[in-house]
């Protein structure tokens, strides 16, 4: 599984890159916002996001309807050649990926609640569809169930000719909160987790290696002592 951090912070992509577990970055004008960023300035700053980072960097439009997203999807889409449009799940959405996906451009289609939504994304075009896990739990239902749900139904099929590219359909396990979450999708499959930067320092992290850590420094002194 591959890791998405979901950041504006040029701060922490740069160190999460650093570690070789960044393929890719989520990102929006809210997330710019609370770094202290403005809107007139977003689109520069997803370039200088797509210069750091290896793989997809995925940039949502704002529209409502399908035109505009379309014409806001090229717009992005040519700010660098890995940014990915998110575009949301709606009829509007399914038509503006339509339209990119036969441009060649790829969609990460957001919003996604249900095996229905990830399977017409799908033959839409999207190359990335993107459950949300914790939207779930916030109203106290199972986002883990509802993206094996998805992840299966996906796999049942080959995805590989309705993208832009050829490359089958990838599945996103987005609004992930905690490292919990980021086992539970690996072990059923999921393509990539996206997850905030403090998530991601999480996964590294674990007691037994802090323990283990801790007595082998602890040899070491006794060995240099003797």
């Amino acid at each position: 599984m591959k890791f998405f951090l979901d950041t504006a912070s040029l701060d922490e992509i740069t160190e999460a890159v650093s570690w070789g577990a960044v393929a890719g970055v989520t990102t929006n004008p809210t997330l710019y916002a609370k770094i202290g960023g403005k809107l007139q300035d977003f689109e520069q700053h997803i370039k200088k996001i797509c210069s750091l980072v290896p793989g997809p960097v995925s940039a949502e439009v704002d529209a409502a309807d399908a035109q505009s997203m379309i014409a806001q999807g090229r717009a992005l889409a040519a700010l660098a050649d890995n940014v990915a449009v998110k575009v949301p799940m709606t009829l509007s959405g399914l038509a503006a990926t339509r339209a990119l996906a036969n441009e060649g451009i790829e969609v990460n289609m957001t919003l996604v609640f249900s095996v229905p939504q990830a399977i017409m994304a799908a033959r839409a075009g999207a190359r990335f569809v993107s459950p949300f896990v914790g939207r779930f739990d916030d109203i106290a239902e199972d986002g883990i169930e509802q993206l094996a749900n998805i992840v299966a139904a996906l796999h049942n099929y080959d995805f590989r000719d309705v993208g832009p590219k050829g490359q089958s359909i990838e599945v996103i396990a987005a609004s992930i909160r905690n490292p919990n979450h980021v086992t539970q999708a690996a072990l059923l499959g999921a393509d990539i987790a996206t997850v905030p930067f403090g998530v991601l320092k999480k996964c590294a992290e674990h007691p037994l290696t802090t323990n283990g850590l801790a007595a082998f420094a602890a040899d070491w002194e006794k060995v240099k002592q003797a």
